[in-house]
């Protein structure tokens, strides 16, 4: 009897054992594949696209230009030019006047405002700088002689050459200093300084310390302010009026007073477009892109600045 009962204790703890092992307790269907397989291939190289292709998404569609001359209002406006005095102007195309017309609105709003006479004439001129292949065309800075000075005061001109003749030929025409290497460290020492540094190109290389000193007044050849002839260099930066290509194109200048007459005005005017335009690469096409010109109390006028260029050519072929 003893043995029977263990015996059967012996199954029911074996019984028991096999229970626990079970699926139902390993949370593992008995249906479910133990051993995945292994992967044995690669992914798929993605196919190089073709230079075909690639040229075709890289070519930029061109800008569609559209012409207004026949249209009865201009593109994307109400129309060419409002009907009474009360408009919305972001509604309508900017006026744009002629040279000589813009000049007589400027004097006209004086008398109207009963603001100065004697007050500054200034222009502002936006330049195609652009050239092909991401290139842009150097900044640059320009002397003019204006046919109508508007300084009361002239310019103050140093000029470096070792010649004591040509020295002393200078100081007699105008120049405030001349001299050789002995004005290069009174001039580091700022005793003695001038609006305009000319040199005769013997003299160039022996001023490479006063370098970042003058920085911008540092006498250049396309500046005109290296050269033999000193006469001609006193003459023109002694009169000259001195501008500069600013934010990359942006030319904000002085070029009159508006006490000066309308023709005095419209020749300085003219002077400055020529020698702006003088620094324009030969295979672009239009230099000044917009032209606005204003007094110190006036709004500001956009003008037609080819309605002056357009003369020096038609004298030549005249």
């Amino acid at each position: 009897m003893a043995s029977c009962t263990r015996t059967v204790w012996k199954v029911f703890a074996g019984c028991q054992r096999q229970l626990l092992r079970g699926p139902a307790f390993t949370g593992v269907s008995p249906t479910a594949q133990r051993n995945l397989p292994v992967r044995t291939f690669a992914a798929v190289k993605a196919q190089k696209k073709s230079q075909k292709e690639d040229k075709e998404k890289d070519v930029k569609k061109e800008k569609r230009v559209i012409n207004d001359s026949d249209r009865q209002k201009p593109y994307g406006f109400t129309g060419w030019a409002p009907v009474d005095d009360v408009y919305i102007p972001r509604f309508y195309p900017r006026t744009s006047y002629g040279a000589a017309e813009s000049v007589d609105m400027l004097k006209n709003f004086q008398r109207l405002d009963f603001t100065p006479l004697k007050q500054p004439v200034f222009i502002d001129l936006r330049l195609n700088m652009k050239l092909e292949k991401k290139k842009k065309v150097d900044a640059f800075v320009s002397t003019v002689h204006l046919p109508h000075p508007f300084k009361t005061e002239m310019n103050k001109v140093l000029v470096f050459t070792a010649d004591p003749n040509q020295a002393q030929f200078a100081l007699e025409r105008g120049a405030v200093f001349a001299g050789g290497e002995e004005l290069i460290q009174p001039i580091l020492d700022d005793q003695i300084s001038a609006d305009f540094y000319v040199t005769v190109p013997d003299m160039l290389q022996k001023l490479v310390p006063l370098k970042n000193k003058l920085r911008k007044k540092f006498p250049k050849s396309k500046r005109g302010s290296v050269g033999i002839n000193i006469l001609k260099m006193l003459e023109l930066f002694k009169t000259g009026h001195e501008y500069m290509v600013e934010s990359d194109c942006f030319v904000r200048t002085q070029i009159a007073m508006l006490d000066m007459t309308k023709e005095q005005i419209l020749a300085n005017l003219e002077s400055v477009l020529v020698d702006v335009c003088s620094h324009r690469p030969a295979d672009m096409g239009p230099f000044i892109e917009r032209a606005i010109i204003a007094s110190q109390t006036s709004e500001a006028l956009w003008f037609r600045s080819e309605d002056l260029l357009q003369k020096p050519t038609e004298k030549q072929e005249g």
